[in-house]
């Protein structure tokens, strides 16, 4: 692939938006190697926007040989030898999107018809393209359990326990789980990964007890226990610190120093619980467990640093940051990317971009020098500014330099676009992706579809769906909520409704506030039975009932507050017009406002009596 393909396509999105021309662009035909054909951009005969015609290159349409299967998930494919039928894919793939059919008994009927032998690259494939939809994943995976001659791969019986993990079905999860630890000829199947899934996905929905008893379950295993556990503890730091449970990350890792003298904690903990602290902004806290590794003569290496230095750049305390590069320099540590590379991005998302690019320099020499994480630091820096040539020069200076721009490069670029509502714009960038030979991920139809659905623009924000699972991505909970508000939105209800139930079959719960808005428009508008059965389905699974503090229930509240809001106005811009005793005024607060009021005066109290003489 030429590099010189993004800077062209780049180029001119720019040019069209800095001169306001209006856009002439147009989407070419695609192939796809997916499973549905009709996808939105290669329908004929519908130009969404036009676009002046690139030089003379070779197409790179996604392959459609067998025996290369496409990742989804990532930048580059994986390219391997497929071991079953494409045609078994199409089939098995076409059962799950059939609203008709049911998780269960009704799908394993469906797929015991169709005469196809399941194997683990098979149910991997299949994997990719529905990793949304964890009910019908698991019947999946049960039903090729029951078929002679399989044997699920390790790979498979992971990825099944993070998408049940993932959905918070853990009963599920743990009972895969427990019947493989009884013996036979699959307890190889639960390793260390499998209690790293369960770890994090707990975390991660707020369990942090059950985090722990994970861990701790973990460490009574044979196969487990000594250096496997080791590693599975720093594993339980981590993924409490990244959710936000540091201060229970720290007390658990103090508990376990004191239980015994043999418990050494390694660099890397105490790296994890100080980056944990510097992520929810306890400066203090961070620099007494740093001042206790110098106390305690534990040597800090350039991890150390650098989660230093990225967690002052957090605190937009940049100088102190640059300040520990030379700390560590006389300590005889070397920089590198994890030193710099958060400097830079620090420095860009305060608009200095001057010191980023010098800082960037002091990175050239040394023999690292810049990663591709450097460059999308910058093009972030300046796509937030506003300021789209700045960030086209960072991404010339990038490919001139031998880096070949990734999706997370040009996500920043569809943020600009998705904020100011440059819907051509946005849509001609993915074209021009698309003919260059890159794979947008999932954040990219994020941005688009959020956008198209600010903008209220329907039939573009379904197109863009379509294609979305076309490609191998799954409708997830954040697309389905977006599109079924915008479904609301514009009164088409039906297909709000459809959505909603499929997202239950497929075993994703909505989120209240949808069901609420869904709820009431229902009502609204007399559609007692869509609104009985939605009450029904929401019943079935659990749920939290918490709303923003923003939501009202119904438009009718709205109105009424802001009624008793005039009234009061009203009132007493009346009585200001005639009294002239402050007491009269003082009878007509609120328990609120006298509240307020009466701290205010304590307040004054306090002054007066500690500095007697201001008064």
């Amino acid at each position: 692939m030429p590099i010189h393909k993004p800077l062209i396509l780049i180029y001119r999105i720019l040019h069209s938006i800095q001169h306001n021309h209006p856009s002439s662009f147009r989407f070419s035909a695609l192939q796809f190697s997916s499973l549905s054909p009709h996808s939105w951009l290669s329908t004929p005969g519908k130009p969404l926007v036009k676009w002046p015609s690139l030089p003379d290159q070779p197409a790179n349409p996604l392959p459609s040989n067998s025996a290369v299967i496409s990742n989804p998930n990532s930048a580059i494919d994986v390219k391997f030898e497929a071991s079953y039928s494409p045609n078994d894919l199409s089939t098995i793939s076409s059962i799950l999107s059939d609203r008709s059919v049911r998780p269960g008994a009704a799908l394993e009927d469906a797929l015991d018809r169709t005469g196809i032998v399941p194997s683990s690259s098979l149910l991997e494939a299949v994997f990719d393209h529905f990793d949304s939809s964890p009910k019908f994943l698991h019947s999946l995976f049960l039903w090729a359990a029951k078929k002679s001659g399989f044997r699920p791969s390790a790979a498979l019986f992971n990825r099944l326990i993070n998408v049940l993990a993932k959905s918070r079905e853990f009963d599920s999860a743990w009972s895969l789980i427990t019947s493989r630890l009884r013996g036979g000829e699959e307890s190889f199947l639960v390793s260390v990964e499998v209690f790293v899934i369960l770890i994090r996905r707990y975390a991660r929905a707020g369990m942090v007890q059950p985090a722990i008893r994970t861990y701790e379950f973990a460490c009574n295993l044979e196969t487990i226990s000594g250096t496997g556990s080791e590693g599975l503890f720093e594993i339980l730091l981590d993924s409490l610190c990244k959710e936000g449970h540091v201060r229970v990350a720290s007390e658990y890792f103090n508990r376990k120093r004191e239980m015994g003298s043999s418990f050494e904690p390694s660099i890397r903990a105490y790296n994890i619980l100080i980056n944990g602290w510097f992520r929810s902004r306890k400066l203090k806290h961070a620099q007494r467990l740093w001042f206790e590794m110098k106390k305690n003569k534990i040597s800090p290496t350039v991890v150390t640093y650098g989660t230093l230095i990225e967690g002052y750049c957090r605190m937009r305390s940049v100088e102190i940051a640059i300040e520990l590069v030379d700390e560590m320099r006389r300590e005889g540590i070397e920089p590198n990317a994890i030193v710099y590379n958060p400097i830079v991005d620090a420095l860009g998302e305060a608009g200095r971009f001057k010191e980023a690019l010098g800082m960037m320099e002091r990175f050239m020499v040394l023999e690292q020098g810049p990663t591709i994480s450097t460059y999308n630091s910058l093009v972030k820096g300046y796509c937030k500014a506003g300021d789209l040539s700045g960030a086209s020069k960072i991404l010339k200076m990038m490919i001139g330099r031998g880096f070949t721009p990734t999706p997370t490069t040009y996500n920043y670029f569809f943020r600009f676009f998705s904020k100011y509502g440059k819907i051509e714009e946005s849509m001609s960038l993915y074209n021009k992706m698309i003919e260059s030979g890159y794979a947008p991920d999932k954040l990219t139809y994020h941005l688009l579809l959020k956008m198209l659905c600010e903008e209220e623009r329907l039939n573009l924000a379904v197109q863009v769906c379509n294609e979305m699972k076309a490609r191998g991505f799954d409708m997830d909970l954040a697309t389905s909520t977006m599109l079924m508000h915008l479904l609301c939105k514009m009164h088409k209800f039906e297909e709000a409704f459809a959505e909603f139930e499929h997202m239950i079959h497929r075993g994703i719960v909505p989120q209240y506030l949808t069901f609420c808005r869904l709820h009431d428009e229902f009502m609204k508008r007399g559609l007692t039975k869509m609104a009985s059965k939605l009450q029904e389905m929401m019943s079935s699974v659990p749920h939290s009932e918490k709303l923003p503090d923003t939501y009202n229930q119904t438009p009718d509240s709205i109105r009424a507050r802001r009624t008793s809001i005039m009234r009061k106005a009203e009132a007493m811009s009346e009585m200001l017009k005639v009294c002239k005793d402050p007491r009269e005024l003082v009878k007509r607060r609120s328990p609120s406002e006298d509240a307020v009021f009466s701290a205010n005066k304590l307040i004054d109290d306090i002054k007066k009596k500690a500095n007697p003489g201001t008064v």
